[in-house]
């Protein structure tokens, strides 16, 4: 009795699964409240709005559409047959993030974590999207209490959504954590505390370049936004021009400039910069000009970041804040 009485429990809870997942998902619990109200003809779903005020729309790169929704079905088939796989939860989420659905990544996030509340990857996935989505103190919020869940646990590699090109996943749950926090608060303006959760980062960035030349960047611009120059210098010691790169080819290249072994406008047309090199390149080179001292500079290349149309980038979300906070003084 007890057991056909499980076996109808797990049979009602994978049907109630599949239901909201096909049917109810769409139906985020999160969609922004906005005075901005998008064309009534428009079919796109408005996602978030900006810190500028502006109706940011669910658009990812048509040429990569049809492929991830495919995977989303895969995710969701699985999930239905794994409700207790709290990686099937996380997987639903990140397909629906790579089709820019942040929502209702949330919402998946959230279902998730009322089943596994102790699963430090689904408060760590669900923070990087509400950082996606401009909610800075949920993101916070969110990120400490994964690093408070996953203190202990060993080193825990994240398979790749987007596989590199060597087909190497390159961070860990632990890197990804301290990493997302510490965008969140430079996000926010609070560049000591992201200080501080870049430090962890480091120390979680294992043997890839890649990493340490994304974390090297944004403490380095962490600690030039706090006038700590002479510091933001030292860290820019390791860097070479022959690391071995496999992603992260514009944080190099930032580096360099830092460095001054290259020039801005060697590395990045402000005015004739592809939206994904505007998305990927801009924000580093606005924020050189901006702790420069070139004001107007930085204010030119911050908006044409965000004239752009890849919202869910980190360096479009520092452009955003960072015009935002120029607009509020």
């Amino acid at each position: 009795m007890g057991g056909q009485m499980k076996s109808f429990g797990i049979q009602r809870a994978g049907w109630l699964i599949a239901l909201w997942l096909w049917a109810g998902c769409g139906g985020s619990s999160h969609a922004p409240e906005t005075s901005v109200s998008p064309d009534a003809d428009d079919p796109r779903s408005v996602e978030a709005i900006s810190l500028l005020g502006r109706p940011l729309f669910a658009t990812p790169p048509a040429n990569d559409r049809p492929r991830q929704e495919a995977l989303l079905r895969e995710a969701r088939e699985r999930l239905t047959r794994r409700p207790d796989d709290p990686d099937a939860w996380v997987w639903v989420g990140r397909r629906l993030g790579y089709l820019w659905r942040m929502n209702e990544a949330i919402d998946v996030y959230t279902h998730g974590i009322e089943r596994h509340p102790n699963d430090a990857a689904l408060y760590r996935h669900r923070g990087h999207r509400y950082i996606t989505l401009r909610q800075f103190e949920k993101a916070t919020a969110d990120l400490e209490k994964a690093s408070r869940l996953m203190a202990g646990l060993p080193e825990m590699t994240e398979q790749d959504g987007l596989p590199n090109e060597r087909n190497i996943p390159l961070t860990t749950l632990q890197f990804n954590v301290w990493y997302h926090l510490s965008v969140a608060h430079y996000a926010k303006g609070d560049f000591d505390k992201a200080r501080e959760a870049f430090d962890r980062a480091m120390q979680c960035r294992g043997k890839y370049d890649d990493n340490l030349v994304a974390v090297t960047d944004w403490l380095y611009m962490s600690l030039r936004r706090r006038g700590r120059d002479a510091e933001a210098e030292l860290l820019l010691t390791p860097i070479r021009a022959d690391m071995d790169i496999i992603e992260n080819h514009a944080y190099l290249k930032r580096l360099r400039m830092y460095k001054r072994e290259i020039r801005p406008e060697d590395i990045f047309d402000v005015d004739n910069a592809s939206e994904l090199d505007l998305a990927t390149m801009g924000y580093g080179v606005g924020n050189w000009y901006l702790c420069e001292g070139d004001r107007a500079k930085a204010v030119h290349v911050f908006e044409k970041v965000v004239s752009g149309g890849y919202w869910p980038a980190f360096g479009f979300i520092a452009a955003e804040a960072d015009l935002a906070r120029m607009k509020n003084r």
